[in-house]
């Protein structure tokens, strides 16, 4: 299970809007992260994750995008409930076989 979101989405979205929107002015660039952060109370870091990840998903940069990820993670827990099923049943195949085997040689 996710961690629990720190920032309302409405925030991500408008800090993410005012970063990409002074990055795109040179006089502006050197900082946007920061100034940004320190007006809205997020931690530059996690804001220049949070364009990067938005840069991505709108095909401006290379990556996986959200929706990829989400969907890679659906899968990856698919395959791990399907490899603990098939476990349960190779356990009691075994069982059922050697029970059989008990039965045939009495």
């Amino acid at each position: 299970m996710a961690a629990p979101r720190k920032y309302p989405d409405e925030l991500r979205e408008r800090a993410i809007r005012m970063a990409v929107d002074l990055r795109r002015d040179p006089a502006t660039r050197s900082g946007a992260l920061k100034r940004v952060g320190e007006q809205l109370g997020i931690n530059p870091e996690t804001l220049r994750n949070w364009v990067n990840q938005a840069e991505i998903d709108e095909g401006h940069r290379p990556g996986v995008t959200t929706a990829e990820a989400q969907r890679i993670a659906e899968l990856e827990r698919e395959v791990k409930e399907l490899r603990r099923a098939n476990e349960i049943l190779r356990t009691a195949s075994a069982f059922f076989a050697a029970a059989e085997l008990d039965r045939k040689l009495k």
